[in-house]
């Protein structure tokens, strides 16, 4: 049973990480709503961007990939593993989404984003964008206590698509 949920949780983040890469494509200026917002407000000064763009993609984001994952959640819970009971289905979301939030923490935020030049933004050489541990921990704390009461909701939606499926 652990391997299967490693496999699943592998399988999960490749997805949220592949999400994160699309929203890079043509360059991480397109990406930039992720950026700290001291760092949009320079790349905007530059006239990199302009805030009417870094807000449409940041909507774009939020009407994609939280859906995206939040069905993905639904389908592995409610569907694979076959969750028939809330405590079951509520314990499976907040784990997949507790690993997410420290994935994201650390692979994302800290490794990827820090060692790789596709989160480079010309234009905006010499100026920090890479969050601090500070930064990260503070976010990631307060998504983690945050996920307690949402699993709630992606535990109910996948009991009620295991209900619909079997």
């Amino acid at each position: 049973m652990l391997v299967k949920y490693i496999i699943e949780n592998v399988i999960f983040l490749g997805v949220f990480t592949l999400l994160v890469r699309l929203y890079a494509v043509g360059g991480a200026i397109n990406a930039v709503f992720f950026y700290p917002k001291d760092y949009q407000r320079l790349a905007v000064e530059r006239g990199l961007t302009n805030e009417a763009h870094i807000k449409k993609r940041h909507t774009v984001f939020l009407s994609t990939f939280i859906p995206a994952l939040l069905v993905l959640l639904m389908i592995i819970v409610g569907v694979v593993n076959k969750a028939d009971s809330f405590n079951s289905a509520y314990f499976q979301s907040l784990l997949f989404l507790e690993i997410m939030n420290i994935f994201d923490a650390i692979v994302i935020d800290k490794i990827w984003v820090a060692f790789s030049g596709l989160w480079k933004i010309k234009g905006m050489e010499g100026i920090p964008y890479v969050q601090t541990w500070k930064q990260v921990l503070k976010k990631r704390l307060t998504l983690a206590v945050m996920w307690i009461p949402l699993s709630t909701v992606t535990a109910g939606l996948a009991l009620l698509l295991n209900r619909i499926v079997y």
